[in-house]
């Protein structure tokens, strides 16, 4: 408990524009960055990658954390943020450019790994889920991926519990076929 206790006040220090105190905090909380970016993005090296975007973000964004919830619900939403927004550019990256058919050819992962990854199908899910249902997006990510409290997620989308929780079901409910039909 003392860790977190140590974090928030970090994190409302260097919101305060103490530079020492955010250089600590970008230290502390870069293992955990990179952990939360694995749950988007499969491969190593690009979850470490968006781990990179997230700790700019934070650096360029601290000043706008106001310590009314928790750093670490701030920082998740920046993870689910970078995280989604790196897939949506190696994506992108990787239609942009020609298949390779000749195995002998190096194959570049930073392109390869958003196809081959075991989480794509979540994650192609995410991007129909924001198409056809934006107000749903949000409560899925920050239960079910970054693992938040039902408290926590209410807050930082700014609903009510019990709304949330119907949202939540509803996002549920949405994205079940399109996994099933992703495994099939």
């Amino acid at each position: 408990m003392q860790d977190a206790a140590e974090t928030e006040e970090l994190a409302l220090s260097a919101a305060a524009g103490d530079g020492a105190a955010l250089n600590a905090l970008l230290q502390k909380v870069q293992p955990e960055v990179v952990r939360r970016c694995g749950r988007f993005l499969p491969c190593r090296e690009d979850a470490e990658e968006a781990a990179q975007d997230v700790l700019l973000q934070v650096a360029r964004k601290i000043t706008t954390f106001e310590g009314r919830s928790r750093f670490s619900t701030w920082l998740y939403t920046v993870v689910a943020n970078c995280a989604r927004q790196k897939y949506r550019e190696l994506k992108r990256r990787a239609a942009e450019q020609p298949v390779v058919i000749d195995a002998s050819q190096h194959v570049d992962p930073r392109t390869t790994s958003v196809i081959a990854g075991s989480r794509v199908d979540l994650l192609e899910a995410l991007e129909r889920l924001e198409r056809e249902h934006p107000h749903l997006v949000a409560p899925l990510v920050y239960r079910d991926i970054c693992q938040l409290e039902y408290v926590e997620v209410a807050e930082r989308v700014g609903i009510p519990l019990g709304t949330l929780k119907s949202r939540l079901h509803e996002a549920r409910r949405q994205v079940r076929p399109w996994l099933a039909d992703a495994s099939s």
